[in-house]
C-alpha cells in the first residue's frame, strides 16, 4: 500500500518548505493543502486540537492553557495566521509543526 501524507501550511513559511522538501526526498506522495488558498475546515482541526491540545494550534505568544475548541477554531477563522504550521497527517497518525523525528517513524513499517 502506498503512503501519502497530507501537508497543511503555506508556500511562505519555511517549516512547510521543509516538510514538503522531507516528504518529496523519501518519494512520499503528498496533498498539500496551501492555507492561503483554502482555510483549514474545522473538522481537520479538530482532531489536530483533540489530539495536542488547543493551545498547540496556536502559534502565538502568551497562550491562556485552559484554551477549548470553542475558543480556538473561532480565533483561527478569524486569524488563520496563528495556526501552528505544518500540520500534517499521515493516515491516522498526525504532527502539529515541524517534527522531523515523528515524521520519520511513519514510514519506519512501511520501508521493511
Amino acid at each position: 500500500m502506498a503512503v501519502e501524507a497530507q501537508v497543511f501550511g503555506r508556500n511562505s513559511s519555511n517549516d512547510t518548505k521543509k516538510a514538503l522538501r522531507f516528504f518529496k526526498e523519501r518519494r512520499i506522495k503528498v496533498h498539500f493543502v496551501d492555507l492561503d488558498q483554502r482555510p483549514a475546515a474545522a473538522g481537520e482541526l479538530r482532531r489536530f486540537g483533540q489530539k495536542y491540545g488547543w493551545p498547540a494550534l496556536l502559534n502565538i505568544e502568551h497562550k491562556p492553557p485552559t484554551l477549548t475548541e470553542a475558543h480556538v477554531i473561532p480565533m483561527l477563522e478569524r486569524n488563520p495566521k496563528w495556526l501552528t504550521i505544518p500540520l500534517v497527517r499521515v493516515g491516522n497518525e498526525l504532527a502539529v509543526g515541524w517534527d522531523e523525528d515523528r515524521w520519520g517513524t511513519y514510514f519506519k513499517s512501511s520501508s521493511a
